[in-house]
């Protein structure tokens, strides 16, 4: 039986990319969105004439030496212009000192061995791993078959093996230097316990130029992929919320959506929330014990979960673009003590802000469970949020005297915000299944349902791995799936 038409759920960057494919390959394709806009997660959203970004902070594949951005040529997304490449990573500030993470390897070394002359033989071992890890690039392994990754990875096993289990914090305690120690483990989005290889991939990527930022932020690439989409012919119909998906003898044939209407089509792409897709969309019919556990214990703590966002009257061009700051003492904010800000500014992108003026966002982690009781009285999750912002823009006052004055705009953003604008279930990013490893970024973790044919997922939940990149790539694997099953070759076309 040829199959000629596929539904897909969701307009983020993995539907957009799942849809591209489809027309590339011959298939009519039908997006149905529950928002009005496209992107998903990958969005952003403007107060009082101030972009807020909630998404991108470094773009796998943003430059010509990655894998990934021939996925962007195809996507129409990849115009060298349109993307910024930052200097530095960050720059980590404590005790009256600072430590800025040069995206440049070589001028990192000489910056940090001016700090810190009796840390040398640290500073060389960080980075001549550096070094080794700009010939491989992690992020563009999900592209990759298996032969492919283990080929390419070959060279550097070794130190993927020593630097995969070594921590930030493991290798900090290398220093003698205590500022280098205090700092250390935070140039990586102050999240505990990452492994060196992470950032040392970042740190590569940056200095390779294979990482950047779009121009114009999340929300406008997200509107670059629709362009394309909408080019090869697709449509989307937004503001349509999918409730079922329909299956007839464990084959999916279409969606219900919440107004009652169906649509069918010879095979279904999910690209939504993954527990709404299986639990919801399915009841549960196709989850199998692994999934089932998977689901069943969701982190309650989520990093990066609290987006504390101020627009200001004030030129911050000099200013590093990303700021880890050490408070001169620790303070109470939600249910938990903080001793430092992590914090952008939004000062390379001017069309973000009105000239002369700047975005800045701290992001924090939080617990869902602490918004979700405060909800309960709509007036106390208001006044937390106005709290957790009055208390973030004073200690900013430290850093930047005179800047509380200047907030034109104030956003805060939670958890349960994702959740309401985006469908992801408690607004979680996929967290990795309990000893999956490095094979997630090869086998994926639903990419398809046991039992039911004619049906794929795409998106980070598919894969059980977070990133822009990571979604585009998984709607192009959904379609090569297809094309694999239906006995055609898979193409595709660059913009």
């Amino acid at each position: 039986m040829s199959r000629k038409s596929i539904v897909i759920i969701g307009a983020g960057i993995a539907g957009l990319a799942a849809g591209s494919y489809a027309r590339m390959n011959g298939y009519d394709s039908v997006i149905f969105e529950m928002h009005d806009k496209p992107g998903g997660v990958c969005t952003s959203w403007k107060r009082k004439g101030y972009t807020i970004d909630g998404c991108i902070h470094h773009l796998a594949g943003s430059g010509p030496k990655s894998e990934v951005h021939q996925v962007w040529r195809e996507l129409g997304a990849a115009d060298p212009q349109d993307f910024v490449f930052y200097d530095e990573i960050v720059q980590v500030e404590a005790d009256g000192l600072a430590l800025t993470v040069h995206s440049d390897i070589d001028r990192l070394e000489r910056h940090m061995k001016e700090i810190a002359p009796e840390d040398a033989d640290t500073i060389d071992e960080y980075v001549a791993a550096a070094r080794a890890f700009t010939r491989i690039d992690l992020l563009a392994f999900p592209l990759l078959s298996p032969w492919e990754v283990a080929r390419k990875a070959l060279p550097v096993l070794p130190l993927m093996g020593k630097y995969g289990k070594l921590t930030l914090e493991k290798f900090a305690e290398k220093f003698k230097n205590p500022f280098l120690r205090k700092a250390f483990p935070t140039v990586q989005y102050d999240f505990p316990n990452i492994p060196m290889m992470v950032h040392l991939n970042f740190l590569a990527g940056s200095h390779n130029r294979t990482l950047g930022w779009p121009k114009g932020g999340s929300l406008a690439f997200a509107r670059a992929v629709e362009n394309r989409y909408r080019g090869l012919g697709g449509r989307i119909e937004y503001n349509s919320r999918v409730s079922k998906i329909l299956v007839e003898g464990d084959r999916a044939v279409g969606v219900r959506l919440a107004d009652g209407t169906e649509h069918r089509a010879d095979i279904v792409i999910s690209a939504a929330d993954g527990r709404s897709t299986i639990f919801d969309m399915l009841s549960g019919e196709y989850a199998d014990d692994r999934i089932r556990a998977y689901y069943k214990s969701p982190p309650d703590y989520c990093e990066m979960s609290l987006h504390v966002s101020y627009g200001v009257s004030r030129d911050m061009t000099g200013e590093p673009h990303s700021l880890t700051y050490f408070l001169k003492s620790p303070v109470r904010l939600m249910d938990r003590e903080v001793d430092r800000l992590d914090v952008e500014l939004f000062n390379f992108d001017p069309t973000l802000a009105p000239q002369g003026k700047t975005v800045l966002k701290v992001m924090f982690g939080s617990r869902y469970s602490f918004w979700r009781e405060l909800a309960r009285d709509r007036q106390r999750y208001e006044d937390e949020k106005a709290r957790v912002a009055d208390t973030v823009i004073s200690l900013l006052e430290e850093r930047f005297p005179g800047i509380s004055a200047q907030v034109e705009m104030t956003d805060v953003a939670t958890s349960l915000t994702t959740e309401r604008y985006t469908g992801n279930w408690q607004g979680l990013p996929p967290w990795m299944p309990s000893g999956a490893g490095l094979t997630a970024m090869t086998q994926g973790f639903t990419r398809t349902l046991p039992g039911l044919q004619s049906f794929h997922m795409a998106g980070h939940w598919a894969e059980a791995m977070f990133g822009v990149s990571t979604a585009a790539i998984s709607g192009r694997k959904a379609v090569q799936r297809i094309c694999k099953e239906d006995g055609k070759r898979f193409r595709a076309v660059e913009d």
